[in-house]
């Protein structure tokens, strides 16, 4: 389908893999193929995670093309444009499958919001993230104002995004910016295998939770509650709950069907 990333299929797990020598960078045409294949993912009920990654060793993405800065001089463009990959990152968000950042390198600028706006991420040991915008003279404009102090909490943010820093994988992982980090050799397999157990799970339960944890970001305690409860109603009536409910009392292992 792309030009700019391949996709391999293991089971019920999707590699969606950003492949753009030499840092991976993000096109506008790269975002629009991502954009493409999350189509097909969502229509897809044998598709149950998909584990997002960049290609090589040395970065996850690198950030926006800086070829395609100059196209931005036009207010009413760049607007338009940055809608359009806002609009790609919060559709990222709010995916109902689990999508996981593999962040196999640097991850800076775009990349690194690419990555945050994903549901987890695992990080290789030798992988870095920052938000260096401010060295350009510019803000984070994929979000990296807005999810930053939302993951890591605002101060911590403010001290990356104002200093243009990076930080290592552990540090990432002290933050909480990512949920894991594995060795380098193993990292691709590890990642497969942290998909793999995902897609293994309940889809409607898996759904529910995602849905009612970015629903419930956004309002009151209350309003939350309320999320939380419509789903609760709604999924331990579904065929799922019964047979992971049965499975339990057996000693056996579920097989959950999405219904």
């Amino acid at each position: 389908m792309g030009v700019n990333c391949t996709l391999e299929v293991r089971g019920k797990v999707a590699i969606l893999t950003i492949d753009r020598p030499p840092l991976n960078t993000l096109s506008r045409e790269t975002l629009y193929e991502i954009d493409a294949y999350l189509d097909d993912f969502e229509s897809d009920d044998g598709i149950r995670s998909i584990l997002l990654t960049g290609a090589g060793e040395k970065s996850f993405s690198a950030g926006a093309d800086v070829n395609e800065f100059a196209d931005l001089a036009d207010p009413n463009k760049a607007r338009e444009t940055i809608g359009r990959i806002h609009e790609l990152f919060s559709r990222i968000e709010s995916f109902p499958k689990p999508i996981i950042a593999a962040v196999n390198g640097r991850a800076l600028g775009g990349g690194n919001e690419l990555q945050m706006a994903c549901h987890l991420a695992i990080a290789s040991e030798l992988a870095e993230f920052g938000l260096p915008e401010i060295k350009l003279g510019i803000i984070p404009g994929y979000g990296g104002t807005q999810r930053l102090p939302r993951l890591i909490g605002r101060r911590r943010a403010l001290g990356l995004m104002l200093s243009g820093e990076t930080i290592s994988a552990q540090m990432a992982l002290e933050y909480g910016l990512v949920n894991t980090v594995v060795p380098a050799e193993s990292f691709l397999e590890e990642a497969v295998a942290y998909a793999k157990q995902l897609a293994e799970g309940p889809p409607l339960a898996i759904q529910g939770i995602l849905d009612a944890a970015n629903r419930g970001m956004e309002t009151s305690l209350d309003e939350g509650l309320a999320i939380e409860l419509e789903h609760n109603l709604r999924i331990t009536r579904s065929e799922d709950a019964i047979e992971g409910i049965s499975a339990f009392f057996m000693k056996r292992k579920a097989q959950f069907k999405g219904k």
